[in-house]
């Protein structure tokens, strides 16, 4: 959101939770930050995460992390009170236990979320224009005691929004874009959680945010069916006949230029997508693989619908590549990017 504590002509406020200690997400943020000033002026970043953790993980991949940030001191604006003229600055939060990169730890489960608490509070009081999440694990969550299905979900409940939509996009002048009617459930569940009410608050705020945050005026959304060849008239399933098309009727009285239900294997080839700003998939695994093939390691996640900027990579924790230098830092610089680019549309909005 917008607050008063930012004004128009202030720099852009970035925070970034750095995620799952042991994995990528602490190496990945230096590596991505050795190049804020070139990449993203006008922007300036809080990077939530253990101090110690963050020095040792930039060292570990050639990033010398304190002349990094003592290269961005000088720079006009300062992040919150009393930080200074800085560009990039360091919110330090304790681990709870040492972490060694590649060794899972539940003592650190609830370090992660304290990360992510202090983003997601600091978003909404106004003092960061947007957030950018590096990979957690949700197993070191859970095995701290804390049930936990995902960011997206925890993000909603945290913020007190009763729907958001996840979608997920890649990079460049017309990037493929991919939001999900339903996110994390068992296959066998999806049907079921499928309803018209469910699918029109989906595609409007598909279509507000395309139109707010990614200054497209007037968004084509194409929506894809639950069953094989969308149904075949009834044949392979109803879902079609009872639930998504009355929907995407609703939504087109509405002004929302939502067109389907299309059988998703042939959906996603040029002749379609080309015409199209977003595709909406019934369930995580029909419109995902598509995606994550197109766009793998250029990626990036957001949630739509919430109160507050949310973007994040589209991979995991990698826990094989942390610490090696071998993890790629292009989803989370494109993750910044957009981050960057949604923040300043709302400001103009």
């Amino acid at each position: 959101m917008t607050s008063a504590a930012q004004p128009s002509h202030a720099p852009l406020q970035i925070a970034i939770t750095t995620g799952e200690p042991a994995g990528v997400g602490p190496e990945l943020t230096a590596q991505a930050l050795a190049g804020a000033a070139a990449h993203w002026p006008g922007a300036q970043f809080v990077v939530l995460g253990d101090s110690d953790l963050l020095a040792a993980r930039a060292q570990a991949v050639g990033v010398d992390w304190a002349a990094l940030l003592g290269a961005a001191r000088g720079v006009s604006g300062s992040i919150g009170s009393g930080a200074g003229n800085e560009r990039i600055r360091v919110q330090h939060v304790p681990l709870g236990v040492p972490s060694q990169a590649g060794k899972l730890d539940a003592a650190n489960g609830r370090y992660v979320l304290n990360l992510l608490d202090r983003a997601i509070d600091g978003a909404v009081a106004g003092q960061f224009d947007a957030v950018v999440t590096a990979p957690l694990q949700k197993s070191t969550i859970n095995d701290a005691g804390v049930p936990f299905t995902g960011h997206t979900e925890y993000l909603a409940e945290r913020t007190h929004t009763p729907h958001v939509v996840m979608m997920l996009a890649g990079t460049g002048p017309r990037p493929l874009r991919v939001a999900l009617a339903t996110t994390h459930l068992p296959l066998k569940d999806v049907a079921a959680a499928l309803t018209i009410d469910g699918i029109v608050g989906t595609l409007r705020i598909i279509d507000h945010d395309l139109r707010h945050h990614f200054g497209l005026p007037a968004p084509r959304i194409l929506v894809t069916g639950l069953n094989p060849h969308a149904g075949e008239n009834g044949y392979l399933g109803h879902e079609e006949i009872d639930v998504i098309a009355p929907a995407l009727k609703q939504v087109n009285s509405e002004g929302i230029d939502a067109r389907g239900p299309y059988p998703a294997d042939t959906l996603f080839q040029p002749r379609y997508l080309n015409e199209a700003d977003c595709v909406l998939a019934m369930f995580h695994d029909q419109g995902l693989p598509v995606l994550k093939y197109a766009t793998f390691g250029e990626g990036i996640n957001v949630t739509l619908g919430l109160p507050i900027i949310r973007t994040s990579v589209d991979h995991g924790t990698a826990l094989d590549l942390a610490g090696t230098g071998r993890a790629d830092a292009g989803s989370l610089m494109a993750a910044i990017d957009t981050a960057v680019s949604m923040a300043r549309h709302r400001r103009a909005a």
